[in-house]
């Protein structure tokens, strides 16, 4: 994909896979961005997408200790419900989704009418249930007999050691919003708040048929889409393994 971006002529035989410095050009990385403005694109997804992050962690965790550490009635239930959410689609949802939203919310063409939606994570909750119920109970009621409220054991106590989760929920959320297409396509009419996944979309659709090389710029748009997740996942590729790694010793 690299590679095509920067190539003058498409080149789509095997060949192609390999870089020849007869046919590279940044030209296209030029050409993407005068017709859809790369860094506004850059800065939509990444609202949109650190919004969703922040509400995944500031509800999950909560959630997830609750459902771990608390006795309360209906916490099976709860759970059993937590699981059946992940079984439905995300597509099934889209129409009343989109009634509630834009109609009667009136939150079309917002950050927030794209954040809504994706607020609650259920597999992020089920990240932090699992890593809560690998911690001592000991330790939480020895806090509660000192007389720590809950939520200064959730604060002061439970997080801290929990960061190993915190990181894992961080990057499987990442990765959705940051590539999600159609919700934002159907509530943001307005550029100025498209990610840039719809962007390119909309780019393929409108202006790639008059343009010199559209399969060049294409490839451009995406390499940009795609260089924070890689980059997210290098920095923090060490921490996200071992933590992999010790959930399964631990299992």
């Amino acid at each position: 994909m690299f590679i095509g971006s920067l190539q003058t002529e498409p080149d789509t035989s095997v060949a192609g896979a390999f870089p020849n410095f007869e046919n590279i050009t940044g030209a296209n990385y030029v050409l993407i961005n005068e017709s859809i403005n790369l860094f506004r694109g850059l800065v939509n997804s990444g609202i949109f997408t650190g919004g969703v992050i922040a509400c995944t962690v500031l509800f999950g965790i909560p959630v997830g200790y609750a459902l771990a550490q608390l006795q309360f009635r209906g916490r099976g239930a709860v759970f059993a419900l937590l699981l059946l959410v992940q079984m439905v689609p995300f597509q099934l949802l889209l129409i009343p989704l989109y009634v509630l939203i834009v109609r009667d919310y009136g939150l079309a063409d917002s950050y927030l009418g794209m954040i809504l939606p994706f607020a609650i994570n259920s597999t992020a909750v089920f990240v932090f249930r699992q890593y809560f119920l690998q911690l001592p109970a000991s330790l939480f009621e020895a806090a509660r007999i000192d007389g720590a409220s809950e939520l200064r054991i959730l604060l002061q106590i439970a997080i801290p050691l929990v960061r190993p989760a915190i990181v894992t929920a961080i990057l499987l959320t990442f990765i959705g919003p940051w590539n999600e297409f159609l919700w934002p396509f159907l509530v943001t009419k307005d550029t100025a708040f498209q990610p840039l996944a719809v962007s390119l979309a909309n780019y393929i659709s409108n202006v790639a048929a008059i343009a010199a090389n559209p399969f060049g710029a294409i490839l451009a748009g995406a390499c940009v889409l795609a260089a924070p997740a890689v980059a997210l996942f290098i920095v923090f590729q060490r921490q996200f393994i071992s933590t992999n790694i010790g959930s399964s010793a631990k299992g």
